[in-house]
C-alpha cells in the first residue's frame, strides 16, 4: 500500500495553522492570530468554540473566569494573548500578544 509523500500530507495541516489577517477571515479559533492548541483548548473550557464568540468579550473577565474553572492562577501573559486576541476580534489589527504587556501592568498592574 502507498503511503502520501510527507510533503502533500503537511499541505491541510500547513493550511489550518494559517492565521487570518482579518477577523471576517477566521473560521476557527486557531486562526486567531496568537493563538495556539493551548489557548483553543482555554477557549473551549470557557465555552467558546468559535472566534466569533469572542467579539465583544471582555479579556480580564475571560483570564478570571479561565482561572476559576481550572482553580490555577494563569500566568499574565495569558491575559496578554486573551487581550491581543478580543482586540483582533474587535476588527484591531494583528498585533504580538507581547505588545499587550505594558496596557496590561497598566490596566491591572494586580495581575
Amino acid at each position: 500500500m502507498n503511503s502520501p509523500s510527507p510533503r502533500l500530507a503537511s499541505k491541510p495541516k500547513a493550511a489550518a495553522r494559517a492565521k487570518a489577517q482579518r477577523w471576517e477571515d477566521c473560521q476557527s479559533l486557531a486562526q486567531i492570530p496568537n493563538i495556539g492548541p493551548a489557548m483553543v483548548g482555554d477557549f473551549r473550557l470557557l465555552g467558546i468554540h468559535t472566534p466569533q464568540q469572542l467579539r465583544g468579550q471582555d479579556a480580564l473577565a475571560l483570564y478570571r473566569r479561565l482561572c476559576q474553572i481550572t482553580a490555577t492562577r494563569h500566568d499574565p501573559c495569558v491575559l496578554d494573548t486573551l487581550m491581543a486576541a478580543t482586540d483582533f476580534m474587535g476588527g484591531a489589527p494583528a498585533t504580538p500578544w507581547w505588545h499587550y504587556t505594558a496596557q496590561r501592568k497598566a490596566l491591572y498592574p494586580e495581575i
